[in-house]
């Protein structure tokens, strides 16, 4: 498996162009589900996750 960045709250929260409140209650509510890591008590984010969730919420939009 390849070795991937996680993100931290912040960085995954700037990423989708969401409030660091809104991905965390997110998180919480379960809904939208973004798979996400917990290293203790730090949560964190793959790249490729973040990536799959946005194109799964992409409408319309043309191929390049």
């Amino acid at each position: 498996m390849k070795k991937q960045n996680l993100m931290s709250v912040e960085q995954a929260a700037e990423y989708l162009n969401v409030s660091v409140r809104t991905l965390n209650n997110w998180r919480s509510l379960g809904y939208p589900s973004i798979p996400y890591i917990k290293l203790g008590r730090s949560v964190k984010y793959r790249e490729s996750d973040l990536d799959a969730y946005i194109e799964k919420n992409s409408h319309n939009v043309e191929a390049a």
